[in-house]
């Protein structure tokens, strides 16, 4: 099973660092949106950062890339098609790239939504979704399109329901309250309600979560489904003919749930 642990960051990011695969020393990181916690953990371990993965440009996630790249000297990957802080090797869906210093290489999935270029990077068991799909929510739509979004959930749900998944923040808790103002009847969803907050109040962070979980739990990937769908009807105050309706409604929903 790939090494994966959390960096937290700012008030609710994580920092991915993955620990290479026959290389106890060498490690990549994702989406570092501050150096000074990755700094403090290469330390700590006596650490060398091999690599940098981005999987979009917003400052919470590229942040300290700049940084690291002076002090480490690490290779950068970041998606193709958004701009970037640094020089780095650009990622398209449908393309694989290694890290052979770490033994590591990842599939991309092109997943335009939260940004119009933003990806995701699978492989090893593994899916770093930055902030297209968190555990039982997604990101918010501030360049995509409903239509999109639904695609790129789409396409990232069709991984093995034992991948797990590595989002971008610490939203679990306040997405399960959503998810289940939408879906009540659902048991997983309230098991998952109880075990996030366990884990919350022992201080460790709910993730990562599944892809089999996720398709149990979150509405956002159970658009077909006739509860969800009945939740969302309810609340537009007419049908919804299509999934990318369904999900158009459910986002904005939770745009301004409290």
């Amino acid at each position: 099973m790939l090494d994966v642990r959390p960096i937290p960051a700012f008030r609710d990011n994580y920092i991915w660092m993955i620990h290479g695969i026959g290389a106890p020393h060498g490690v990549a990181v994702v989406d570092p949106g501050d150096a000074q916690p990755v700094l403090a953990a290469l330390a700590a371990g006596a650490l060398k950062l091999e690599a940098i993965l981005a999987t979009h440009y917003h400052a919470d996630h590229v942040g300290g890339i700049a940084e690291l790249v002076a002090v480490t000297g690490a290779r950068v990957f970041g998606p193709a098609r958004e701009r970037m802080p640094v020089a780095c090797v650009r990622l398209a869906g449908g393309e694989r790239v290694g890290i052979a210093a770490l033994g590591l290489e990842f599939g991309i999935f092109d997943v335009p939504g939260h940004t119009a270029g933003h990806v995701a990077l699978t492989g090893h068991g593994v899916l770093f979704s930055g902030d297209t799909l968190f555990s039982a929510g997604c990101g918010r739509l501030f360049e995509g399109t409903a239509e999109q979004m639904l695609a790129s959930l789409d396409a990232l749900a069709g991984l093995p329901d034992e991948t797990r998944v590595f989002c971008g923040h610490e939203y679990t808790e306040a997405n399960l309250r959503f998810a289940l103002t939408v879906d009540p009847g659902n048991s997983a969803i309230m098991d998952y309600v109880k075990r996030a907050a366990v884990l919350r109040g022992e201080g460790r962070p709910t993730l990562p979560s599944t892809i089999g979980l996720e398709k149990r739990v979150n509405p956002f990937l159970r658009t077909r489904h006739e509860n969800v769908k009945s939740s969302a009807e309810r609340r537009a105050g007419r049908m919804l003919p299509t999934p990318a309706a369904v999900f158009a409604e459910l986002r904005s929903w939770k745009d301004t749930f409290r």
